[in-house]
C-alpha cells in the first residue's frame, strides 16, 4: 500500500481551490469612444489591390 505525501495532498487540495474573481476595471467617460469604428471593406479591397481580388 502506497501512502500519499503530505506535500501532495496540498497540492491537490490548492489546485480544488475557486480561483479569484477577477477585478473590475473602471474606465471614466472621456475615455469612451466618441466614434465607434465602422468595418470598411471596400477599403480594404482599395488597399489589397485590383490584382489581389479573387
Amino acid at each position: 500500500m502506497t501512502t500519499a505525501s503530505d506535500e501532495l495532498i496540498l497540492n491537490i487540495l490548492s489546485r480544488r481551490r475557486e480561483p479569484a474573481t477577477p477585478h473590475s476595471i473602471v474606465t471614466s467617460e472621456d475615455r469612451m469612444l466618441q466614434h465607434p469604428p465602422l468595418a470598411d471593406c471596400a477599403r480594404y479591397d482599395l488597399l489589397r489591390g485590383y490584382d489581389a481580388a479573387a
